[in-house]
Formats: structure tokens, sequence, C-alpha cells
């Protein structure tokens, strides 16, 4: 694998087309870095550091600084500075959430198994959008708690709504009935997953987020990038349970007509097999729709940051 020469704050791949960003993400949510320690991590910040200083010893390679960044990207809040902890990065995205994806996915639930897997799933989003939010202005805990506890709503009522109606269809087929309750957690996620953004950053729309210029200087908090920001964010959400919860009973249900008929105990090995890779695409599909380091045209932006740069265009941080 060839490496460019390195750029600090950079990728390696052209984040300005969407394989470039699909390709980027993939790299970012590599589940090896959740193995990395502090020792690590701490070789790999100094390592940064020293390029920026210009003090890096002549023996570092391109791979190494590469290798160093992605590591401190996929640990580190690019705000905050802070750890993120560890279910909420996007590297554990996947393998904390396949788990999660096989419980939504469980065929013939029971009401209490519904309500169950829809509050563990937007309790995992809701940990997964606060861990990677944009961080640059304060927000009171207490309006993170409202909009985890109207996600979790949601989720529920869709759910278990259309679970009810299902079921209490008698003009449907058993048969036809049993394919169409297997979908019942798509819509039910995916109507959640964009209202729980909304919700836990609802907050963004009034108090703004920094824009900055090309070295990451803030310029001033914009109320329309919050709401751009916002927009993006809901629309990959919405996208993102698209994979995970179509391909699964597509690919069970044809797996149940031959395979499972003779090995009834693999169904759940298959399943999870199944979701684990819809999973492992979908989200670098989805979070590669928009940029992370998203740009604005500055005349669109309120008149107080005009009159603060001369630039065309500022940044912010969409977060993931």
């Amino acid at each position: 694998m060839s490496y460019p020469p390195f750029e600090l704050g950079k990728s390696r791949y052209d984040l300005n087309t969407y394989w470039g960003r699909f390709l980027h993400f993939m790299n970012i949510i590599d589940p090896r870095t959740l193995l990395v320690n502090d020792k690590k991590l701490n070789e790999c910040r100094q390592l940064l550091e020293q390029y920026e200083s210009k003090t890096l010893p002549a023996n570092v390679t391109d791979k190494e600084l590469w290798e160093a960044q992605k590591t401190v990207q996929a640990i580190v809040h690019p705000d905050t500075g802070q750890k993120i902890f560890m279910p909420f990065r996007m590297a554990g995205y996947v393998p904390f959430g396949t788990p999660i994806v096989v419980g939504l996915l469980l065929p013939d639930p029971t009401l209490k198994q519904i309500i169950f897997w829809q509050w563990f799933n937007q309790s995992h989003n809701a940990g997964v959008n606060y861990a990677n939010r944009n961080a640059t202005q304060h927000t009171p805990v207490s309006k993170f708690a409202i909009g985890y506890l109207s996600a979790v709503t949601v989720s529920v009522s869709i759910a278990v709504g259309l679970t009810m109606i299902i079921r209490r269809a008698k003009s449907l087929p058993p048969t036809l009935k049993n394919v169409v309750q297997r979908f019942v957690p798509l819509p039910a996620v995916a109507c959640a997953s964009t209202c729980n953004v909304l919700f836990m950053r609802f907050h963004e729309l009034y108090d703004g987020i920094e824009v900055l210029d090309e070295k990451d200087k803030p310029i001033g908090v914009s109320k329309v990038a919050a709401k751009k920001a916002l927009t993006e964010m809901a629309m990959a959400r919405a996208f993102l349970p698209v994979p995970i919860f179509f391909f699964p009973p597509v690919i069970m249900l044809a797996f149940e007509k031959n395979i499972l008929r003779r090995f009834p105990r693999m169904s759940l090995p298959l399943n999870t097999l199944a979701c684990t890779l819809s999973f492992g695409l979908a989200l670098p599909m989805s979070i590669a729709l928009f940029p992370q380091k998203a740009k604005v045209a500055t005349n669109e932006l309120e008149k107080e940051i005009q009159a603060k740069t001369n630039l065309p265009y500022v940044y912010y941080n969409k977060g993931l």
C-alpha cells in the first residue's frame, strides 16, 4: 500500500469526492484502533507535535505519520482534545452496535424484546451523537437528556405501533405477515435515528457553532452553519439504517429456503454475519455522504461573520 507525502490535518484520500470520503472513513473506523493503549496514543500525538514543530527525526516515514494521525483522529475528539469513550467512537460503532442490530432483527420478537432493543439502540445512538458532536460551544447536559428521552419515545412508539398493526392485520397471509414484520425495525430506527440527531443537537440552532478559517482558527459563531450541519447529519443518519435493516432480512429469507431448513442452528450465526457485513458497509457509506469538515460560502452567513473575514468560504465541524 502506497502512502502519499504526509500533510498534517489532511487526509490520504480526496475528500472532495464521495469515494475518497468513503475510503477515508473506512480507514477511520478501523476497529483495530480500539486496541490502542494510552502509551501508544501519546507516542502518536508526540509524533504529530514533532512534525508540526519541525523537530521530527529523519528516519520517520510518511506511513508512520499517516498511521499516527489516523490513530489520534479515531480516538480523540477534534474540538475537545479528549479521548472518546470506546463504545461511542466511530471505530467502535460496528463492533458494539452489531449485537444491538441482531437483537432488533430477532424473528417474531415479544413486545418486551422490541421495547428493550429499541431503547438499547437509541441509548447507544445518543451516546455516539453526544461523543461525536460539534463541541465548540458549551451545552447543558439537561438539553441532551431531553433529546435522548425524545428519541427513545419516538423509536419505541413507532416499532411497537407498527408491530401491533401488522399482528392485528387479519387480511395478511401468515407468510407475508412474517416477511413484513422483519422490516419493522427499518422505519422505526430510520425515523428515530434522525430524531435522535435533531433532538440531541437541537440547541445548536439557537446557540450556533464555530466557523473556522483554513487553518482552523475560529472566526465566529454561526446559526446558519449549525442549521447546515444538522441537516446534513439528519440526512446521513436517515440513510444509515437502510442497508443495515434491509439486507439482513433479505439474506436470511434466502437462507431459510435452503441452508436453515437443514441446519436450523445456523440461524443466529448467519444472522450475526449478515448484520456485521451490512453494518460495516453502511456506516462509511452514510457518514461519507457529506464532508466532516464542511465549508460554506461566507456570503450565506450572518452579517457579523461576513464583517470579520474576507475569505470566500469558511469551515465548520459537522460532527459524525
